[in-house]
């Protein structure tokens, strides 16, 4: 019997986790295959690809960025090989598994909640040793009836799961991201969030993470995203998970947690001082700052705690910080979003997500719709539309705010740009340079074309002297500085104005034969031939002095030319390169 594991990944580099538990479950009983593709596949190839390997089962992993795409295949896999047995799982069709059964005729079998005891039990089935009636977890079709079977009961030791990483394929993981978990289950009970229909919180032991952790690293995936709701609601646990990481950095793999930020005390907070610069990534789910929203959800939280957590991290400028709001919530109009947003903002971190309510299937929020008369897409990803706090409209003002939000500042492509617009003219409401812009951004056009780098930054550009238009011309500098500083470039775009420096480049070579220079500004390459340096730097005139106003945006500057050196060969978390203020000495007449 020839077995396919499957699904359709968001991203290349991406793997999923639980189709591997599912494989090493069975591997006493038989082998089974494990297969990946992404949702950019075309359809007709991965169709093509299962159907020419001749499977006798296949199971599809889904969620809800891929359930649409996975029923297609499944229907036309059924055309093509009626006599082939196809089930799904997932928490796509954990919580509606029934209606999903009616629905979907072409599906011979749905897997609920964990699948691990429920597949092995379905093989158990499929090799003869059981019969139908006694696999647990299952909803399958006899005699033209849906029939449901008894839940498999939650496994309590998760150990008992074998771990997909022993004796793992380097190949298969080399310079991906792996998603990893600890634990299953959620402290908390945030009605919009799936963790809240499973009860409890269970953990794999810290022997076993850590081998799995370990064999991971020397397989250097690229990054380990830990998919526990909250990692550190278990202090100690937490700690020791991630001082191991520490002591284990490989120079490459980085690491990814969902955090609870009132849950990081100052003992937790001294340890994290001391991560590498670049090691860990925090999400932080915030949601909302109106009490009155956290309160109808079931989400406790303390903003004044988790402001004074993010902003301690931030100090520190060793780990990357992405914060979350959910517009939508009940209670939660445009103005308190406007609010919510800006009390965010205003804690200056590296990313601030803008995600919309999804009414998932099993979710609290789901069973109370009609209460707060929502209006929500009913088709994956189940996202709102409309409830009796905020309109359709205004949902849609909210939509053009995230992709401006997403472009120019999440991207860190306009950093000191946005830093400097909002500080200075929008101050009172950074949520409201997001708003105008977008209704910018909207009423030229842009939003229905792709725009290259170059035509972001003219467009930012065009936006600051209609609306703005104070100071454009040191704007015109700040906006080049931050173009100047994502990587190495030929020359600047004609949308700056080019300050002009006598003998530019035989200064510039000049500055870099000097091994004082080096040993300053540029210690990796002392020894380096000046060829090989240039491929790394970059010197850029100014006629102001930006790297001042970096230091302080409100800084009142007057034309001064200057040069900065740009060093583009350092992985830096916080900024795309390292600058500085640098004297080009004048050349002497046989020089020149």
């Amino acid at each position: 019997m020839k077995i396919l594991l499957t699904t359709l990944n968001s991203k290349f580099i991406h793997t999923n986790l639980a189709i591997r538990y599912l494989r090493e479950s069975v591997k006493d009983l038989v082998k089974v295959d494990v297969r990946e593709y992404t949702i950019n596949n075309q359809l007709d190839y991965i169709l093509k690809d299962i159907y020419k390997h001749d499977y006798d089962v296949v199971l599809f992993s889904t969620y809800i960025w891929n359930i649409y795409d996975i029923v297609k295949l499944c229907e036309n896999l059924k055309k093509v090989k009626p006599e082939i047995k196809i089930g799904l799982g997932g928490p796509e069709v954990t919580y509606d598994s029934e209606n999903a059964m009616e629905k979907y005729e072409f599906l011979d079998y749905i897997l609920c909640g964990e699948g691990e005891l429920v597949f092995r039990s379905l093989v158990e089935h499929f090799l003869g040793e059981k019969n139908i009636e006694d696999v647990k977890g299952i909803v399958y079709r006899k005699d033209g009836q849906i029939i449901v079977n008894e839940e498999m009961e939650l496994l309590q030791n998760l150990d008992e799961i074998p771990s997909p990483y022993e004796n793992l394929d380097v190949k298969e993981y080399e310079n991906r991201i792996v998603y990893y978990e600890t634990s299953r289950g959620c402290p908390f009970n945030c009605q919009y969030c799936l963790s809240s229909a499973i009860k409890g919180l269970r953990y794999f032991s810290t022997d076993r993470v850590k081998r799995d952790l370990k064999n991971l690293i020397d397989a250097r995936v690229s990054q380990i995203k830990f998919i526990d709701r909250t990692f550190n609601a278990n202090k100690k646990f937490a700690k020791e998970i991630m001082e191991f990481l520490m002591e284990n950095d490989n120079g490459y793999t980085t690491y990814h947690f969902e955090v609870t930020a009132h849950l990081l005390d100052d003992d937790m907070l001294e340890f994290l001082k001391d991560c590498k610069e670049g090691l860990f990534q925090f999400e932080i789910g915030v949601q909302t700052t109106n009490q009155e929203a956290l309160d109808a959800v079931g989400r406790r939280d303390d903003f004044e705690k988790l402001s004074y957590v993010v902003k301690t991290i931030e100090s520190y400028q060793n780990i990357h910080q992405h914060l979350d709001l959910i517009a939508g919530l009940p209670y939660e109009g445009y103005d308190s979003f406007e609010k919510s947003f800006n009390d965010v903002f205003g804690l200056q971190i590296e990313q601030l997500q803008l995600g919309f309510l999804k009414m998932i299937k099993g979710t609290g929020m789901r069973a109370r719709a009609e209460e707060f008369e929502y209006e929500y897409k009913d088709y994956a990803p189940y996202e709102v539309l409309s409830n009796k706090f905020i309109s359709y409209d205004e949902i849609l003002k909210l939509k053009d705010i995230e992709d401006i939000l997403e472009r120019y500042y999440n991207s860190n492509n306009f950093s000191l740009s946005v830093k400097y617009i909002i500080e200075n003219y929008y101050s009172e409401s950074a949520f409201k340079f997001f708003e105008e812009f977008a209704t910018y951004f909207d009423e030229m056009g842009y939003f229905h074309l792709a725009q290259g780098k170059n035509q972001l930054y003219s467009i930012l550009l065009d936006f600051y002297k209609e609306k703005i238009g104070e100071n454009y011309d040191l704007f015109m500098e700040i906006l080049k500085y931050d173009y100047v500083s994502l990587g190495k470039i030929s020359s600047v775009p004609n949308i700056f104005a080019k300050v002009e420096v006598d003998n530019l480049k035989p200064r510039v070579h000049e500055f870099l034969h000097d091994r004082e220079n080096l040993e300053k500004y540029l210690p990796k390459h002392v020894d380096t031939p000046t060829k090989y340096i240039l491929k790394y730097v970059h010197f850029e005139p100014f006629k102001y002095d930006i790297l001042k106003l970096k230091q302080d945006i409100h800084a009142k500057l007057q034309e001064e030319e200057n040069i900065i050196l740009f060093v583009y060969d350092d992985i830096k978390v916080f900024e795309k390169s390292r600058t500085y203020k640098v004297e080009l000495k004048e050349l002497t007449k046989e020089k020149k």
